[in-house]
């Protein structure tokens, strides 16, 4: 459950992850080309259920990333498309420079799946929660930077990578989130997702943070204040003539990212809006830390200010 959870009525939550696993059999179902690779972590990334169906299109590297990556690269050179799986942490931090150098440089059309991501393997500690890594996949060209924010969104997105050209990069939560997202309306990667309407502020967020940010947005509506709550699934490439749309008129933006507020979806938007005239900016993310490990994830989001409150709060400062 959420910090603010008499705010209002809970949408269901689903496992983000189990989601995953489902829809990467449904892809290898259709395509043949679709291959796995895990490194050592399948029962936790799911990719455990494509290994069930289809054994012999199923590689575990063990803990191995940098390995893991330099082969799907040569898969992905030779005509498959290659799953590579890991926390986050890990593949986007241990295989980095396989990554950049065995799979951007060519434009390998490698998926690169970062599971456990953020603050979401709480008790783990900082050494397996991953807090740079969206940072660090966007500095690398030619790679996407994906990141769901419920069930029905992860398999919107799998569809779409089945032919996307070039590498991405998804990054999944390890719990269960509210859904929200319809999959009756047409997706594509790249697309912002405005999910309530508002003229006061626009508030930004990706992956946990957008339900949160709803959230925010009705205790903003306590006090007469109107927010806009856009969901940015796509931090690269960024549709930057909706990020203007969207902030248009707005006299406060505010995003909200389980992640540094270094390089992350803050950075984007205030990237996307540089050579823009716009209203005061702010970020919700964490302030230059590392993690540390929790009883439950949402002391986590309590201790780091990834809140509803901490999102409103910011919102009425920058309105003054």
């Amino acid at each position: 459950m959420r910090p603010s959870e008499d705010i209002r009525a809970r949408p269901p939550m689903k496992s983000i992850r189990e989601a995953y696993g489902q829809a990467l059999v449904d892809l290898g179902t259709r395509n043949a080309n679709i291959v796995v690779l895990e490194a050592d972590l399948g029962k936790s990334t799911r990719s455990i259920l494509f290994k069930e169906k289809f054994p012999d299109r199923y590689f575990d590297v063990g803990i191995a990333e940098q390995n893991m990556a330099s082969i799907a690269a040569g898969l992905a050179l030779s005509g498959k498309i290659p799953f590579i799986n890991s926390f986050a942490v890990f593949v986007s931090g241990r295989a980095f420079d396989q990554i950049r150098g065995s799979i951007c440089i060519p434009n390998a059309k490698v998926r690169i799946v970062g599971s456990s991501c953020g603050l979401s393997d709480y008790p783990d500690g900082k050494t397996h929660q991953s807090l740079e890594d969206m940072a660090i996949m966007r500095t690398l060209p030619h790679m996407a930077v994906l990141c769901p924010a419920d069930s029905v969104e992860i398999r919107m997105m799998m569809d779409c990578l089945e032919t996307w050209e070039g590498p991405a990069y998804i990054r999944i939560n390890r719990n269960e989130l509210p859904v929200f997202s319809s999959d009756e309306e047409p997706y594509h990667i790249g697309k912002i997702s405005k999910l309530r309407e508002g003229d006061d502020v626009a508030i930004f967020a990706c992956g946990t943070m957008v339900s949160i940010a709803l959230d925010a947005a009705e205790l903003l509506a306590l006090e007469n204040i109107q927010a806009r709550v856009l969901n940015v699934s796509t931090l690269k490439p960024l549709d930057r003539a909706a990020i203007i749309r969207f902030t248009s008129g707005v006299k406060a933006i505010v995003t909200a990212e389980e992640h540094t507020i270094f390089g992350g979806l803050g950075s984007s938007i205030a990237e996307a809006l540089r050579a823009e005239q716009h209203a005061p900016l702010d970020f919700v993310g964490v302030e230059d830390q590392f993690g540390r490990s929790a009883r439950k994830y949402e002391e986590l989001l309590n201790y780091y200010g990834l809140t509803a409150d901490e999102i409103a709060k910011k919102a009425r400062t920058l309105l003054g």
